[in-house]
Order: structure tokens, then C-alpha cells, then sequence
């Protein structure tokens, strides 16, 4: 059975599904770097291929750019939000504009971050012998969840699915 909802209904659950990458983001880093008292170096090994730590990444995706000046870091992430906000709003399927909403939102998190804090928080880190995977939050999931989105809706959506 498929349902159908209006295009602007379909851009407002987006909007507030997206949220949720930002919301958890928020809710996780304040308890963890206001509550706690986490500031950067601490370290807890929770299975043999899994740590959670506080990392502060002054670059940006998988810390590329981290040399760059911050002013040229927020003139690349405004217009890489901006190109991804027209996206959203001239996307016709709603797996585009829940994938864009969740990158959106994902990213201004980390741009939070960056205001508040100077770099962004970063705490999950998955590991196996020596191979190390970059250190990650729950906003770089909901980025990553949202890039997985727009693949498959590139890949397998079909016509009638448009909002």
C-alpha cells in the first residue's frame, strides 16, 4: 500500500525527521562536554573494535583542510549548505528531501560546534588491528545516513514516487 502526501507536507517531515540529527547531536554533545566535563583526550574502550573518545576536529569531513584558516572552513560549508538547500528545494522525491534534511541538519550541528567550541566534537571511534576508521558523532551519521538516501533514490526510485 502507498501512501501520498502533499509536496508540502512531504517538505515539512522531511524538515522535521532531518531535525533529528541535529536534536540527538545537540542533546549528546551537551551532556557529554557540558555535563560530564569532557574536553578533548579522554578515552573509554568499549569492545575490541570500538573506543569512545573526545577527538576536536578543526577540519572539516575526516579532518581534510585542518591547516586551513576557519574563515576559509565557513565560506567552504556556507556554500556547500547553500548549494544543498536549493537541492532540497527543488527536490521532487521525498528520499531526496529526507536525505538532503538529514545532511542539512547533520551539518549545521557540526557548524555549532565550530562557533561554540572552535572545532567540532567528534567521539565514536571503530577500529580492527591496526586499520583505524576516522573518528565520527551522531551528526556525521545523519550526514551519512543522508548521502545513503540520495543514492538509493538516484539508483532505484521510481517516477511515482515523487512528493
Amino acid at each position: 500500500m502507498r501512501v501520498s502526501i502533499s509536496p508540502g507536507k512531504a517538505r515539512l517531515l522531511s524538515l522535521l525527521i532531518g531535525a533529528d540529527a541535529l536534536i540527538l547531536d545537540r542533546v549528546h554533545k551537551f551532556f557529554q562536554i557540558e555535563i560530564q566535563g569532557w574536553n578533548g583526550g579522554e578515552f573509554v574502550p568499549v569492545t575490541p573494535f570500538f573506543n569512545y573518545v573526545l577527538v576536536w576536529n578543526r577540519g572539516v569531513s575526516y579532518s581534510l583542510l585542518t591547516g586551513v584558516p576557519q574563515a576559509l572552513i565557513y565560506l567552504v560549508i556556507g556554500m556547500a549548505a547553500a548549494l544543498l538547500a536549493l537541492w532540497w528545494w527543488r527536490a521532487k522525491t521525498f528520499l531526496t528531501l529526507l536525505g538532503l534534511s538529514f545532511c542539512l541538519f547533520g551539518a549545521a550541528s557540526n557548524f555549532l560546534d565550530r562557533l561554540m567550541y572552535g572545532a567540532v566534537a567528534d567521539f565514536f571511534h571503530l577500529h580492527w588491528g591496526t586499520w583505524s576508521f576516522y573518528v565520527f558523532n551522531v551528526a556525521d551519521m545523519g550526514i551519512t545516513l543522508g548521502a545513503i538516501l540520495l543514492v538509493w533514490d538516484m539508483l532505484f526510485a521510481r517516477p511515482e514516487t515523487k512528493a
